[in-house]
């Protein structure tokens, strides 16, 4: 479970520390302010931070740190002012200081899960193809988000780069792809020597404080693309689910078969990738842009998913929303127009944050790690918490593959 730290008043405290206890969650630190929080925090390295959001258990410092760290952080209030205060911060992990246990427990679940994946050690790896269609929907960015929050309950993910028109991932984080991590390994499986070790020999590592993953990069030249044929791509995901616990690709847009109408029929197809990823994957997330022209150009192209991949869980994602460009009350308006038109029951629903996407961009880092506290940040961890995580097991349960891995991986760098 997971372990607390409290920096709140006395009265709220015996409360909330027996409460925690009593529900199996340790305490492991008890401080009258925000000052002396922040000086216990580097040799303690709690789960979490339980905090009053007041003068003088809260402060900008502290938040600070807990982010530095990848702590998270949880605010009780009591007043409006200390909602006033949480909010003029960014952060919107609160709730009401007299609120029950269960309710303040809500908010630990993505630590929760951490040390509790209720997957068992023999289970292989499951893959995750996210695809969007044409226009920049935002695919690179949600695989990128979607890879971050994985990594940050507590599982192994590799972030593989699947576009053979333009992958982006490699730039987004800022790491280097004169020789791409995921052509390499396809070449690899191609000739049967794709294990283990060469993975971690051609890929990067992505380190967070947050939840660090690995990276496969995507072909720097479009020219590349015949490197990444249907088979080897087929080959080197199978591969990938004995490596990591998940694998996330970000794929191209386009789904077209128009090469083989060519007299020779086994020649290379620029498409083959992305329908192979498609295929391969055991959930599929399929990204929108929440305005008039993303929208139309998802609901064209959404038939076509639905058709070529071979599992039935397609979660939609919709990205962007906001009223500027769909109008006024932005989540009906997306949730109706898909449903009416595509038969999407269920979305998730992801708000416009340019802020804090620039800002991730910027310092070439996931929006988990530049942006924690952005409001898009959150619908995408409430998103993967939901509908690609498996429920947390019983107390006790632990996955020996995971820590494996990141003791192999710590021991490499």
């Amino acid at each position: 479970m997971a372990r607390l730290m409290l920096a709140i008043p006395a009265a709220l405290e015996e409360r909330i520390a027996t409460e925690a206890i009593r529900h199996g969650h340790s305490v492991v630190a008890r401080s009258g302010s925000a000052a002396e929080a922040a000086e216990q925090l580097r040799d303690i390295r709690p789960d979490v931070a339980i905090v009053a959001a007041a003068p003088p258990f809260f402060t900008q410092a502290l938040l600070s740190e807990c982010d530095e760290l990848g702590i998270r952080i949880v605010a009780l209030v009591a007043l409006d002012a200390d909602r006033r205060l949480a909010a003029s911060m960014g952060l919107r992990e609160t709730v009401s200081a007299a609120a029950d246990w269960p309710e303040i427990e809500a908010l630990l679940r993505p630590v929760i899960g951490r040390d509790m994946p209720s997957v068992s050690q023999k289970q292989r790896g499951r893959v995750i193809a996210v695809w969007g269609p044409a226009g920049a929907p935002g695919r690179t960015t949600i695989a990128i988000s979607i890879a971050a929050e994985i990594a940050a309950a507590g599982y192994s993910v590799a972030l593989a780069d699947v576009d053979t028109h333009s992958g982006a991932i490699a730039p987004s984080l800022g790491l280097l792809d004169e020789a791409p991590g995921f052509a390499a390994a396809c070449r690899l499986a191609g000739g049967g020597a794709l294990t283990i070790d060469e993975f971690e020999r051609v890929g990067q590592r992505y380190w967070s404080a947050a939840g660090s993953f690995w990276v496969l990069t995507g072909i720097g030249s479009p020219s590349r693309w015949p490197e990444l044929s249907p088979a080897r791509v087929t080959a080197t995901l199978e591969a990938a689910r004995d490596w990591v616990d998940f694998t996330v690709l970000d794929t191209g847009f386009s789904m077209e078969h128009d090469e083989e109408l060519s007299s020779d029929l086994a020649a290379p197809r620029r498409n083959g990738a992305t329908i192979a990823a498609l295929q391969s994957a055991d959930q599929v997330v399929a990204v929108a842009s929440a305005d008039p022209i993303g929208l139309a150009r998802f609901l064209r192209a959404y038939a076509d998913v639905a058709n070529l991949a071979t599992t039935s869980r397609i979660s939609v994602v919709a990205n962007r929303v906001r009223a500027s460009a769909i109008g006024l009350n932005p989540a009906v308006q997306v949730e109706q127009t898909l449903s009416r038109f595509g038969g999407v029951l269920t979305v998730a629903l992801v708000p416009h944050d340019q802020s804090g996407f620039d800002t991730a961009v910027l310092t070439a880092r996931t929006i988990t790690d530049a942006a924690p506290r952005s409001s898009a940040r959150l619908a995408i961890a409430r998103f993967v918490a939901s509908r690609i995580l498996p429920e947390p097991a019983p107390a006790g349960q632990r996955w020996g593959r995971r820590k494996r891995r990141l003791r192999a991986a710590t021991a490499n760098n």
